[in-house]
């Protein structure tokens, strides 16, 4: 690092662990000790850093130990579902300290009103809050952040409602790329990483290079909408014919066991019926597996991932689901792309897309821009 760090870049050594004493920061950055010392000062001051005994001591002045202070303030996540809908207030770690859940309602005022009353209860008098992370299930625009799906969510500005309550920064995101980010951030050695959420809609995160790739209009990874070929003429929710997600997607699945007699009404149902050997359930899981893996493996060719993680709620049928995915995976893509292709469950299977939501807003309100805009005392954008 160059001479002249920041104290954002200081706290960025600190809070990797790449930091924990003032001479690494002095070693790491070139800054002098009075430079080293203002710094840690400052974000001792914020609550960011705390010190601590690091052992016994020689003479003079006792060794510290420079900690990042996961308890100094807090975070609200928000993973909102056409199932459900999960909460929660986290450490500046991510760690969930409370959760909740809310019904989920087509009524955009009357969903976030709901959302934004448990929040208040989660939050119980924990300040300071930093900052608001929630995930949609559907299309989030680039640039603006605005909902662009489902149909009756199209052009809420959600950043805005959540602003102007709570006055702190506020990120949205779809529901893959957020559970791509917890993802990642439980395998950080893996920066190729696709992720493939299999519940009510399905829908794919992408990690390239280490990094979440979201498209030029927010839309990379709506593989539920690609069109399959042997779909039989299937009536998508969006109006399509032959949609991925119109015969492979959970509620398209519990449309079908229904007609046959079974008592579903989500995506999980399925999978639990699936898990029990039903039939039915497992013919159609297994089904809907192979209509995934032909698209993926398109996918798979495109971006040569490491590894591909299925997630969701039809993922707790993982065996069935991802022996079909399987199949066509290793028949349809490149044998170059599918060598040393790992395609394993999520590792997050209850909160991860809150969880995710978690990393979105953590990793932007603990950079080193918006640390050194708090450091001196300038706004941070709220929307």
């Amino acid at each position: 690092m160059a001479p002249g760090a920041s104290a954002g870049e200081v706290f960025g050594l600190i809070r990797g662990g790449l930091a924990e004493t003032r001479a690494d920061l002095g070693r790491l950055t070139g800054l002098s000790r009075t430079a080293v010392t203002l710094r840690v000062d400052q974000l001792v001051d914020r609550g960011l850093v705390v010190e601590t005994a690091a052992g016994g001591s020689t003479g003079g002045r006792p060794p510290t130990r420079l900690v990042f202070n996961a308890d100094g303030g807090v975070v609200l996540a928000a993973a909102l579902g056409a199932s459900r809908s999960q909460l929660a207030v986290c450490d500046l770690s991510g760690r969930a300290l409370a959760t909740a859940t809310v019904e989920w309602a087509d009524d955009p005022a009357v969903m976030l009103a709901a959302v934004a009353d448990s929040f208040d209860r989660l939050l119980a008098g924990r300040r300071p809050l930093r900052g608001i992370g929630v995930s949609v299930p559907g299309t989030v625009e680039a640039g603006t952040t605005r909902s662009v799906s489902p149909s009756a969510w199209v052009d809420v500005d959600i950043p805005a409602f959540f602003a102007e309550r709570y006055g702190v920064p506020v990120r949205v995101d779809n529901d893959v790329n957020a559970l791509a980010l917890a993802e990642h951030r439980a395998h950080p050695d893996i920066d190729d990483l696709l992720v493939i959420k299999v519940s009510t809609g399905i829908g794919a995160g992408i990690i390239s290079g280490g990094g979440l790739r979201r498209g030029a209009m927010g839309a990379a990874g709506e593989i539920g909408h690609t069109k399959v070929v042997d779909g039989g003429g299937a009536v998508c929710r969006c109006g399509g014919v032959d949609c991925l997600e119109a015969v492979a997607g959970g509620w398209a699945l519990v449309r079908e066991l229904t007609a046959l007699g079974r008592k579903v009404g989500t995506a999980l149902d399925v999978a639990e019926l699936a898990r029990a050997d039903d039939p039915d359930a497992l013919r159609l899981v297994r089904a809907a597996g192979r209509h995934l893996g032909g698209v993926v493996a398109a996918a798979v060719n495109l971006l040569n991932p490491a590894m591909i993680i299925v997630g969701g709620d039809l993922a707790r049928a993982y065996e069935p689901l991802v022996a079909g995915m399987r199949e066509l995976i290793y028949q349809s893509a490149a044998a170059t792309a599918t060598r040393d292709l790992r395609i394993e469950p999520g590792t997050l299977t209850d909160g991860g897309t809150r969880t995710g939501c978690a990393v979105m807003v953590l990793d932007d309100v603990l950079s080193a821009a918006s640390v050194n805009a708090a450091v001196a005392g300038r706004p941070v954008a709220v929307g």
